[in-house]
């Protein structure tokens, strides 16, 4: 061979390898990240080509799948009772995406998820059509149900209801809320419905029970008792506190007041609480000092995310105050600031004895076929406290509930303890505050259901707003609908 056919030759050798370098590159090296890239519409083909799996509730599925209307997306998601069920579902849109466990289980529910792979080799081999996986939630649907409806008409607020034993979620609702099916297909009516609610200066779409950071107002001094008793700066639930009336913070002439003329001179905690005294749970909060409270306050879950598989915001309790500062936030002020689900978790720690147990919505994925493919485990999450200093704040708990400012949230025969809150807010407290409720209730047979919810009522009278008397009746009937559903 000549000189220049054998360069040609080692040309052509050196561009076919490089074809080849390349092919294999992409198939092998890209493969994953071009499959899944937003812009190949194959992948999207794919998903809508068959129905999706569904996500359980209580053994019934409350979402579906229909043929739909949008182009070569052939099936598109339904939902039963969407604006109920969308803080727990989230939304599986052909035109937006997907959110929650919609988007976090997809692989399950379209099918595609490695640990199908041997479904879905069978599938082919017998000439089955593909079909997605289930998600089967902790919820329990009359739970549910009761917080819903407990908010609609409040205006803005959420519910977050746990199982103390073992941290299951059993209700997740946020309102105001939205249906999930009104932008499921990929129309541009549906587009502009989505850009409507995105839009909406009430935020339906925002998950209040996860995203949303309150004050905790009064309900956080359930948590400054913990940390009074689990420090050992009181013992005696019934004896008095050195508690001046009034009591100025330290280091300024500011004066923290009650409302009201209630009886918290050197009151008791159990008074305290029953009461809710700020001079007695303010100056508890200074006595122990910054790093007391945070280290109690993080065994309850605060300054971190919660991922239930659905991430919740991290709630703030503080960690540079001075000691003014530090009176303040131990009263649920200042920058303490607590999602529901924060809040449900510090009921749930109180009643199941000082074990906070990680909390969790989904409790088994499952094949086509409902074979198990991974369950989920209860697993401890921390001890804020003792079994004996928690049952002496559930006996603080339970007086507010007989004797204090808990009264609505009473269930016949079933021991209930909680912890009312008011939460100011807005520039000088001009707007009217939230109204929180946390509790939980006891049978003989343990602790099945603890509660946390907050009301926004901005169409109520101010006069008229308390934890006691917008949240505390919502808290009473979802753990009602617990207890029924327990018989």
């Amino acid at each position: 061979m000549n000189k220049p056919l054998r360069r040609i030759a080692i040309f052509c050798g050196l561009l076919i390898l490089a074809l080849l370098a390349r092919d294999n590159w992409l198939q092998y090296v890209q493969a994953d990240t071009l499959a899944e890239h937003d812009k190949n519409r194959r992948v999207s083909i794919q998903r809508y080509a068959q129905p999706r799996g569904d996500i359980i509730v209580d053994g019934k599925a409350i979402t579906g799948s229909k043929e739909g209307d949008s182009g070569d997306f052939k099936y598109q998601r339904t939902y039963k009772n969407g604006p109920m069920w969308s803080p727990v579902t989230g939304f599986a849109s052909q035109r937006i995406g997907a959110t929650q466990i919609e988007s976090l289980e997809d692989g399950i529910l379209t099918g595609n998820d490695d640990r199908l792979f041997f479904t879905r080799s069978l599938d082919m081999i017998t000439g089955k059509k593909k079909e997605g996986g289930n998600a089967v939630t902790t919820l329990n649907a009359a739970a549910q149900k009761a917080a819903y409806e407990g908010l609609k008409g409040r205006g803005k607020g959420a519910v977050a209801a746990i199982d103390p034993s073992t941290g299951a979620i059993l209700a997740l609702a946020s309102a105001p809320s939205y249906d999930p099916s009104d932008f499921a297909g990929n129309t541009n009516k549906e587009a502009e419905v989505f850009g409507k609610l995105d839009k909406d200066k009430d935020q339906p779409m925002l998950n209040r029970a996860l995203r949303e950071t309150y004050p905790p107002g009064s309900t956080f001094k359930a948590v400054t008792a913990a940390a009074a008793l689990e420090h050992g700066l009181y013992d005696d639930i019934d004896a008095p506190t050195k508690s001046p009336l009034p009591w100025t913070m330290p280091d300024t002439q500011t004066e923290l007041k009650n409302e009201g003329d209630i009886p918290c001179k050197n009151a008791s905690l159990r008074e305290a609480l029953r009461v809710s005294c700020n001079t007695v749970f303010g100056k508890i909060g200074s006595d122990l000092g910054k790093d007391d409270m945070l280290e109690t306050a993080e065994k309850f879950g605060f300054n971190s995310e919660q991922f239930i598989p659905v991430r919740s915001n991290a709630s703030v309790f503080p960690e540079k105050m001075d000691k003014p500062q530090t009176a303040l936030s131990s009263i649920g002020q200042f920058e303490t600031a607590a999602t529901p689900l924060q809040m449900a978790m510090v009921a749930s720690a109180i009643a199941n004895d000082g074990t906070l147990m990680e909390p969790y919505m989904v409790s088994e994925l499952q094949a086509p076929n409902l074979d198990v493919i991974e369950k989920h485990a209860p697993k401890e999450m921390s001890r804020p406290l003792s079994e004996e200093n928690a049952q002496k704040l559930q006996d603080m708990m339970q007086t507010v509930v007989n004797d204090g400012t808990g009264r609505n949230a009473k269930i016949d025969g079933v021991t209930v303890g909680g912890k009312t809150g008011t939460a100011q807010h807005g520039l000088n407290n001009s707007k009217n505050p939230y109204a929180w409720f946390i509790s939980y209730a006891k049978t003989d047979s343990g602790s099945p259901v603890a509660v946390a919810v907050v009301v926004e009522d901005s169409a109520a009278s101010r006069d008229d707003i308390s934890g006691g008397g917008l949240a505390a009746p919502i808290a009473r009937d979802v753990m009602q609908a617990v207890l029924d559903s327990k018989k």
